[in-house]
């Protein structure tokens, strides 16, 4: 009897804790959202952010500097302060976001929208399910973001579309597999979530994880698939 109400209750746990990863990740990508249409519709933020090349410089320094400072910190954050940093991050990140709708027609930004929650849930799925150990490959996917990264910023001098191209594919499928593996991560700390708030700001990390996967799978489709204005 005792065995079955333990077990109970750590399925409790569980639920709860993959229920507040995807919930804090859906509303991340919301504020995102809203964050991004407000900037793109007032004049004042655009000429703020996107006036000077010293107004974007200084949000993304400002994103990168909320990520390391949750990354560093999550052990010792309040669930409080680590969802406040997390949702400040994703106001940033969604005023950064803004120029796209200046670059792609909105029809393609939604499409491209819909085509990357296919492909995430997809992957969602997989790493629920998949009894194969994907953390194995993880040298893999640091060594395929390593040369992500490195190839991009290459590309900001040679501005080569071929590569571009490329770059985009190879962040597509990074990134996509990046969510099956965030997601085998999320199901195995489930298995031993308990409501602590150790457990409550690891729930916000996973969340910040799939976010940026979503993020990304986001933006690389839309770089091979938008149609870029005239």
């Amino acid at each position: 009897m005792e065995s079955f109400i333990a077990q109970q209750a750590q399925s409790s746990a569980s639920r709860k804790f993959m229920t507040r990863v995807y919930g804090w990740m859906f509303l991340a990508l919301v504020i995102s959202g809203i964050a991004a249409l407000f900037t793109a519709t007032n004049e004042h933020l655009l000429r703020l952010i996107f006036g000077t090349r010293f107004g974007f410089i200084v949000l993304i320094v400002g994103e990168l500097a909320l990520v390391w400072y949750l990354s560093a910190n999550i052990r010792n954050l309040s669930p409080v302060a680590a969802t406040t940093t997390f949702f400040a991050y994703s106001v940033l990140n969604g005023m950064s976001l803004a120029s796209i709708f200046f670059v792609y027609p909105i029809g393609n930004i939604v499409n491209v929208f819909f085509v990357t929650a296919l492909m995430f849930g997809a992957m969602t799925i997989y790493g629920m399910i998949t009894k194969t150990d994907i953390s194995s490959f993880s040298r893999y996917f640091s060594m395929a973001l390593i040369g992500l990264v490195i190839a991009s910023v290459v590309n900001l001098l040679l501005k080569s579309s071929g590569l571009d191209w490329l770059i985009s594919i190879a962040g597509v499928v990074l990134f996509t597999a990046l969510t099956a593996w965030d997601t085998q991560k999320v199901v195995r700390s489930a298995q031993y979530a308990t409501d602590s708030d150790a457990y409550k700001n690891v729930a916000i990390f996973a969340a910040l994880n799939l976010y940026l996967d979503f993020i990304n799978i986001f933006l690389y489709l839309l770089r091979l698939f938008g149609n870029r204005r005239r």
